[in-house]
This record gives structure tokens, sequence and C-alpha cells, in this order.
């Protein structure tokens, strides 16, 4: 009886298992036909430039990431094939032979300095803030601190930078060069545009590192190495000019001789300094003498 009630059963089964076995294959089949007939083709090409990046998805280059970026410049070589600033002109030569392009001399790499040097003692403040620690809503308030045209010090451009090259370092925001990759993310963060993206041309940069538009009595009232626009760089160098009250670095003139380093050590209120790997710690004369012409 069991017997008989065993067989009743596999004979009904065996036939419904059959069909779902068949339907499967048929959906697999099915699937398989449109995954390859619906399928996008990419181009090799793109895979390629993709490896060829540094894959950190840095946003240098006005994409989303490098996956966005490699599919770009792809499509349009001649506009995008150097923007990638981690990268350099290394990877804008591989991207040239994967597209078989002959890609021109790049310029120097851009890098970071921040036109401020006033750390927290050197500043004067009207008041103790106490909103929101952004730089951009400090930034919206009036009489945060007496200089408007200095450091904020809320880290927006720490907190912007995906490489840890930025700190807050005693009030003022100060680039790590060892890790900087010159993606550009902490200029567009500061919202008082102190951040300027410079062409390197050599290890140290010199610079005038303050952005004040004030005449030279009221800077002096509310920061002590603040620039005056007292002119004495621009006698001594034409990489130099003072206008609007600031004397300000023609990066794209600038070469380093005895002219520049006469006129970083002639500076009264030490503003004018090195930025770079190995740059010296300014508003120190005997160190100045020093420092290395690179």
């Amino acid at each position: 009886m069991i017997i008989a009630s065993i067989g009743e059963l596999w004979s009904v089964a065996w036939p419904a298992g059959v069909i779902v076995l068949g339907l499967g294959l048929v959906f697999a089949v099915v699937l398989l036909i449109a995954s390859e007939k619906l399928k996008v083709k990419m181009d090799p090409k793109i895979e390629q430039v993709h490896k060829a990046l540094p894959n950190i998805d840095c946003g240098a280059c006005g994409y989303a990431g490098c996956a966005s970026y490699a599919k770009a410049v792809v499509e349009n070589p001649a506009e995008l094939i150097g923007r990638c600033s981690p990268g350099g002109s290394a990877t804008a030569e591989k991207i040239g032979l994967i597209l078989n392009l002959q890609i021109s001399a790049e310029g120097p790499p851009k890098r970071p300095i921040v036109h401020c040097r006033a750390h927290t003692s050197d500043k004067t403040y009207y008041a103790i803030y106490q909103g929101i620690e952004t730089c951009t809503a400090a930034n919206a308030l009036a009489n945060v601190q007496a200089c408007k045209f200095g450091c904020l010090e809320y880290g927006d451009c720490v907190a912007a930078c995906k490489f840890d090259a930025l700190h807050i370092v005693d009030g003022l925001a100060t680039v790590d060069y060892e890790k900087c990759t010159g993606c550009g993310a902490c200029s567009r963060a500061c919202p008082r545009n102190l951040i300027l993206m410079v062409p390197f041309k050599h290890d140290n940069m010199i610079t005038v590192a303050c952005s004040s538009r004030e005449n030279g009595k009221t800077v002096r009232s509310m920061c002590q190495v603040g620039c005056i626009a007292c002119g004495l760089c621009a006698k001594q160098s034409d990489v130099f000019i003072v206008t609007d009250n600031l004397a300000k670095v023609d990066y794209e003139k600038y070469e380093p001789d005895e002219k520049t380093l006469v006129a970083y050590n002639k500076c009264p209120t030490c503003v004018i300094v090195y930025r770079g790997k190995n740059a010296p710690e300014p508003g120190e004369p005997a160190k100045k003498k020093a420092a290395a012409i690179i």
C-alpha cells in the first residue's frame, strides 16, 4: 500500500519537476540573450585611461571621480587631457599614449599657498565667536576678527582636503606640501579666497602672505604680520608689484635671484615668506639670510 502511494506520488511529481526545470532553462537562455543584446559596449580606451589615473577621486578635474573623468577625456581629449592635477604631466603623457595623441609640455604643477601668515597671537579679535564653527558661517558675520581679509581658522579647507595635507596650526591654515596633490579643493573651500593655486616652478616659492587691502596704518593696528604696502619689495625686484595697498608676486615671472632675496630680507613685517616642502620659517632674520634659493 505504501509502495503504491509513493509510486503514485512520484508519477505525479516528476512531470512538474521537469516542467519547472525546463522553464528555468528557457528563462536563463532568454536572459543571456537579452544581456548580450542590451549590453552597453564600453570603449576599451576608457578602461585603459581609468587605470592610468591616480584613482583617488579628488574632483580636481571637475568631474565626480576618476571613472567619470576617464570617459569624458576619451570623448574630448583636446579640452580635458591635462586636468588631472595629482597625476600631473606624467599622467597626461600616459593618456596621450593611450589615445595616440602628441602631448605638449605641461607647465609646472600647481600647489596652494595661503595668503595670510597671522597666527592667533598676531591677530586682533573684537569678540569671541560662538556661532557655527565653519569659515563660511563666520565670514557671514561682521567683526569676527579685526582683519576682514585674514584666515578665519575654522578649517573649511581642512575638511575639504582628502589627503590630510592641511591643518590649522595656531590659528592659521597650513599646507603640508609633502602630502599635497594640488587638487585645489582647499582653494575652492576658502570663503575669503585666501588660498590660491600657484605654479610651483621651484621646490620653494616666494610669496606675500597677506590679502589685506587696508592702508598700512590700519593693518598695523590689527595684525602684526600684514603687508603695509611700503613698496620696499617692488623697489628691489620687478617680481613684486604693489596695487590696492597690497604687494603681490608675479608667479609667472618669479625666478630666485639676489634681488628677490634682498626684498625678502628687507620686508619690515616679514610678510614675504617662502612656501614649499623645505621652506625656511618666516620672521627669523638669521634663517632668512641662509634661505636656500632653489
